[in-house]
């Protein structure tokens, strides 16, 4: 069996002229508690609602009547905080303000409705056990006002954040399309305009990355504010302001920790498709196993792979015309022949050069050289073709598909 309540021992004459009383007094109250607020925290704007009277002065009042009127049911009735204090949280979003200063607001507030309500207890003879009750009933009813303004907080913030996702998005769109012909100086201010929206301050220079997922379920990569992150493509984009400056490639790296991808060169903000074009092209070669994977790689760093194993057309029927005089080899001995021409256009040396660099005896070197120099003729010599037979070799190269020594 639960205890009695002290509170409704209490004769219902004597709740009737507890709850008149603050009634009566609740404007006063109100007034007074909001002086108390404005004294401690001077900084807090007030609002006034259309009839031109302080929002705050309006939800105090009616947070201290409505706990009131509901007393003479028992403690378990004010349950139903004022709507108000929703608006209260969605203006701490608009005016950029975390909910701890609201939340002091509120203690100091119920700290000084309780003082009165003591006082008035005392008057009207209510006991010492029934006014503990009050008071926690008091402190449970605040815990209500403060969920109602985290409520309201949460929906103004999840707006706020869709809106300037919105933005965010419209801003990635522009920046990161082909505008062919499009006047640079007006391609830039037409980006600060969309930034400004978002208070993004366009810098000088991006780099655009794009990522592999590692999962569906992949918690998105922790980057800074000033970084723009696109997670609605199947290959996530990102857009890194001043990759070039100082730290910046540290923190790139431990934000994309678990993430996989390839970033694209630095370039100005109205040509960030040409950074977006690489780190494409980047993350299809990691793809096939051409590039390394399982970090976020650099463009840069990747010129020759980028450069030459792309256009495999072109690379393709190129290599079937320079490398004809190794038709009629068999695989492993045109392999050999191949990575010993690669070594000798690379090295521009004698046997021994070409040898260190092969592991192999510099008289194997000169057998391979002179099977070289018969199937090619003095074409070799040609600045054009060495140059064309070099860039093919590498491609094999980085394809994998000269292992023979």
């Amino acid at each position: 069996m639960t205890s009695r309540s002290a509170w409704q021992d209490v004769p219902r004459a004597r709740v009737a002229r507890f709850t008149e009383r603050a009634l009566a007094e609740a404007p006063v109250l109100a007034q007074d508690i909001l002086r108390a607020i404005r004294r401690e925290y001077p900084g807090l704007p007030l609002v006034v609602d259309g009839s031109g009277e302080p929002m705050a002065l309006v939800g105090i009042r009616r947070a201290i009547e409505h706990f009131v009127e509901h007393l003479s049911t028992g403690l378990d009735g004010p349950h139903v905080p004022p709507r108000v204090f929703q608006e209260f949280g969605r203006g701490e979003v608009l005016q950029g303000r975390s909910l701890d200063a609201l939340q002091a607001v509120y203690r100091l507030g119920i700290r000084l409705a309780w003082r009165r309500l003591a006082q008035i207890g005392t008057q009207v003879e209510i006991p010492p056990p029934a006014m503990y009750e009050l008071a926690d009933a008091g402190f449970r009813y605040l815990d209500g006002l403060v969920a109602e303004s985290v409520r309201g907080y949460a929906e103004a913030a999840a707006r706020q954040a869709g809106e300037r996702l919105r933005l965010q998005r419209r801003l990635l769109d522009l920046m990161l399309s082909e505008r062919h012909g499009h006047p640079a100086g007006a391609a830039r201010e037409e980006l600060a305009d969309r930034a400004a929206r978002i208070g993004w301050a366009l810098p000088r220079t991006v780099a655009v990355a794009v990522l592999l997922r590692p999962g569906r379920s992949a918690v998105p990569p922790a980057v800074g504010e000033d970084v723009l992150l696109d997670m609605e493509c199947e290959q996530p984009r990102v857009v890194v302001p001043e990759p070039e400056a100082a730290g910046r490639a540290e923190l790139l790296r431990r934000a994309m920790a678990g993430w996989a991808g390839a970033m694209g060169p630095p370039v100005p903000p109205e040509q960030a498709a040409k950074s977006l074009h690489w780190a494409r092209a980047a993350v299809a070669l990691m793809e096939r196993g051409l590039l390394p994977g399982g970090q976020l790689l650099d463009c840069t760093e990747h010129m020759e792979a980028l450069v030459l194993l792309p256009p495999e057309e072109l690379i393709d029927d190129l290599t079937r015309r320079l490398l004809a005089p190794l038709d009629d080899c068999g695989p492993a001995h045109r392999r050999r022949l191949a990575e010993t021409l690669l070594a000798w256009l690379e090295t521009r040396g004698g046997a021994p050069e070409v040898a260190a660099r092969l592991g192999v005896h510099p008289q194997t070197v000169r057998y391979r050289l002179r099977q070289i120099r018969e199937r090619w003729g003095d074409g070799i010599d040609e600045p054009d073709r060495r140059f064309e037979l070099e860039m093919v070799l590498r491609t094999l190269r980085l394809r994998g598909e000269l292992t023979g020594r």
